[in-house]
């Protein structure tokens, strides 16, 4: 999870995290989406991508959950773009 609280007014953090599968991306987009409507009445404003694709966007205003195929991940490369942000919480 990046701070992007003090870089930029598009999010205050961006939520970044590797699926081993499609199946596991598209698990992963469901279960949270299910979990903060549940639990938060939160629905995301938009949604991109497909597992097929290897990136998933969920857009929850000021967080910004993107879940990566591996090899995405290596490609786009976030944290490198965004290397000014703290990293608020890593879990590997």
């Amino acid at each position: 999870m990046l701070d992007l609280t003090e870089i930029t007014p598009i999010a205050d953090y961006f939520i970044i995290c590797t699926a081993q599968s499609d199946r596991q991306a598209r698990t992963l987009q469901e279960i949270l989406g299910e979990e903060l409507k549940r639990q938060y009445a939160i629905r995301p404003l938009s949604t991109e991508g497909e597992p097929s694709s290897g990136w998933l966007l969920l857009d929850y205003n000021a967080v910004i959950v993107h879940i990566f195929s591996r090899e995405a991940r290596t490609f786009y490369r976030l944290e490198e773009l965004w290397k000014a942000a703290p990293v608020v919480l890593k879990i590997q």
